[in-house]
């Protein structure tokens, strides 16, 4: 019976999500769960867990300098220890590779793009041209030149809201909630917050909700309490203290998501929520292997990439607002 561990190093949860459509069908591929290792950032152990593909996940730090021969060494020692036949490794690093190679896995798949070609068992790599395509390309021309049948380019995430590790508060708010997530890892990004506070007004008054979660990370909790005092209404919830586990929560009680461009964005999309993506400095060509819903300034330049946050101040709250309720009239 085949025995199989996948790799993924990129520290975002966003970019791990994309992935989730290539590890599923991997596994489908095999017949058999997986084992994955990504880096602990990630939180994969728990925001994954409800995943009936995935068996067991670990943890590398895959560093560099001093300290990447330690993981490749951790990582070498893991692959003993499991005896996996294959290991995938949807990237271009050569860490996972190496340490395969000297566990002796038989079988060891990956892009193969640079140095990593040397350390595979494979033939049929991908070019170096394919170096400008992006991650969920990559993985998909590497399934097809393997022959894995691709099941669905779309992520799909949930998450059982009995779980013990779900906070109480999160599950008994009663009533119609929404979500918007106020932040982002990049500052250029960032909606802004007084125009979170106007759409909020206008949703309200169409009666769309009772309830808003105001979903960020701990360090930028001042941008969500700084969206709570200057409302005139009580309705927004400060959820920048849960971690990913009841972010998700979150997000299975919203009837919808509206949000930067960032982790909480993609998880909304994956789990099946409307997700509307407020995206000004983004190529939104990027998010054709998503079901995020992107909302666009008037004067909006694809695959164009800025560094400015005034260009999420061309966004206007009015176009936003109009968007989201033409999408939820013709859902009705």
């Amino acid at each position: 019976m085949n025995k199989i561990c996948i790799i993924y190093t990129h520290s975002k949860v966003g970019d791990l999500i994309w992935q989730l459509p290539y590890i599923e069908s991997i596994s489908r591929f095999h017949n058999t769960k997986i084992d994955l290792i990504t880096r602990k950032e990630t939180q994969t152990k728990s925001i994954l867990g409800d995943l009936n593909y995935i068996h067991k996940v670990e943890y590398n730090a895959f560093r560099k300098g001093l300290f990447y021969w330690p993981d490749v060494l951790k990582l070498f020692i893991f692959f003993i220890k499991n005896k996996f036949s294959h290991v995938y490794i949807l990237d271009k690093v050569n860490k996972p590779a190496i340490a395969a190679k000297f566990a002796g896995i038989k079988n060891i798949i990956g892009p193969g793009i640079g140095k990593q070609k040397y350390w595979l068992t494979i033939s049929n790599f991908l070019s170096e041209s394919d170096k400008k395509l992006n991650y969920s390309e990559q993985s998909q021309k590497l399934l097809k030149l393997n022959n894995i049948p691709l099941k669905n380019i779309y992520p799909n995430l949930d998450i059982n809201l009995n779980r013990p590790d779900i906070n109480l508060d999160i599950k008994k708010i009663k009533g119609e909630i929404i979500s918007f997530g106020i932040d982002s890892g990049e500052i250029f990004k960032m909606w802004y917050e007084e125009y979170f506070i106007e759409l909020a007004e206008k949703l309200y008054k169409e009666k769309l909700f009772d309830s808003i979660f105001l979903l960020c990370s701990k360090e930028n909790q001042s941008m969500a309490q700084k969206i709570i005092n200057n409302s005139k209404r009580k309705y927004f919830i400060d959820c920048s203290n849960v971690n990913l586990v009841n972010l998700m929560a979150a997000l299975k009680k919203s009837s919808f998501f509206v949000g930067n461009n960032a982790g909480p964005l993609n998880i909304s999309a994956a789990m099946n929520v409307d997700s509307f993506g407020l995206i000004a400095n983004d190529p939104i060509s990027e998010l054709k292997y998503s079901k995020i819903i992107p909302i666009t300034p008037d004067n909006y330049q694809d695959n164009v990439w800025y560094r400015n946050r005034e260009g999420m101040k061309n966004l206007k709250v009015d176009k936003v607002y109009n968007f989201i309720i033409s999408h939820v009239k013709n859902k009705k």
